[in-house]
């Protein structure tokens, strides 16, 4: 099969040829329909997981179709579509993995990162971490739903946001799109912070009704004036200073929720925070709960990202561009 490979920190992606991997116990082998190109995939070449096994296959926002079952394996059965995430396992025993919040088991392991992933014809999933995609849902657009979606969905949760919710949404990027629109969907108001106007129409296409350029406008201030400010901003820059920006925008009681950030110091406002009682939570994507539960809200409403096809050979150029800041729209590879 045809695979690109991780071989190390700050090395080109190989591509190459490998045997198609049989599933062990409890395990699936998935043929892949089609594999995002996150801003992970990235930060896994830039050696900003220390905890990477290289080599490997990158690549966590999967879907694909069962096509065979690992020894004492019956669900789900051969055929089904399926979709592969962030979370690639966990101990299943451990109080976090007891409560069905595996993604926070501290021996979780994570997929295209510690074990192969995506960027390949075939891949293994373990059978309780792949998701059955729902009736009428495109396996290629959906792709992308199963780590930017989620983490936009889930950190909406996590942050509180309602249908009477002003949400702040920083960074309009692949999470950032996704986050407005699922937002809007649950009726909230929302509200757009980045850099310059450039994507100002394209954010209120998407429902925003407020648009903050910080080039020209104080976040917080203009926050504020905002009937008093935001109940949740959610950062999805991949950088910590414009969450920090945005923080003097919450109203009193409100929460900032980390889904996007960089490795540079993180300073809140201790004082800001103390008086105003303000919340900080981080995101790090989701448990199958969560995904199934974001699947299901995306197709409800007819949530999709706007995506780019391309081939395997063609993602290296794709991660350089997202680099060098010069990719427009979400890379998904798609496999014949």
């Amino acid at each position: 099969m045809r695979a690109a490979v991780a071989t190390g920190v700050h090395e080109p992606l190989a591509l190459t040829t490998r045997d198609v991997p049989e599933p062990g116990p409890g395990e699936l082998l998935v043929k892949v329909t089609a594999c995002g190109i996150c801003y992970s995939d990235l930060n896994l070449l830039k050696g900003e997981y220390p905890f990477a096994a290289f080599p490997v296959v990158p690549g966590h926002e999967i879907s694909g179709v069962v096509a065979e079952l690992g020894p004492g394996v019956s669900w789900p059965e051969v055929g089904t579509a399926v979709g592969g995430q962030f979370l690639h396992d966990s101990d299943g025993h451990c109080d976090y993995c007891a409560r069905g919040e595996p993604i926070l088991c501290p021996r979780k392991r994570i997929t295209g990162v510690v074990v192969d992933g995506g960027y390949a014809e075939y891949t293994v999933l373990k059978e309780r971490f792949a998701t059955p995609l729902p009736a009428g849902l495109d396996p290629i657009a959906a792709a992308p739903l199963m780590c930017a979606g989620l983490t936009a969905f889930n950190g909406l949760r996590q942050g509180g946001a309602t249908a009477s919710s002003r949400v702040a949404v920083v960074g309009a990027g692949g999470i950032g799109a996704l986050a407005i629109r699922y937002a809007v969907a649950m009726g909230a108001r929302v509200a757009v912070v980045a850099r310059s106007r450039r994507g100002e129409d394209a954010a209120k296409a998407l429902g925003a009704e407020l648009f903050v350029a910080t080039d020209d406008q104080d976040p917080g201030e203009t926050l504020r004036a905002w009937d008093g400010g935001a109940d949740v901003v959610l950062n999805a820059a991949p950088s910590n200073a414009p969450a920090v920006a945005a923080m003097s925008g919450l109203a009193p009681d409100g929460t900032l929720v980390l889904c996007g950030y960089n490795t540079e110091p993180f300073s809140p406002p201790a004082q800001l925070m103390i008086l105003n009682r303000l919340h900080i939570v981080a995101n790090p994507s989701g448990s199958p709960h969560d995904l199934r539960d974001t699947l299901a809200f995306s197709v409800q409403h007819g949530i999709l990202p706007e995506i780019s096809t391309v081939d395997l050979e063609q993602a290296p150029s794709v991660l350089d561009a997202m680099d060098a800041g010069t990719a427009h729209g979400r890379g998904v590879i798609t496999f014949a």
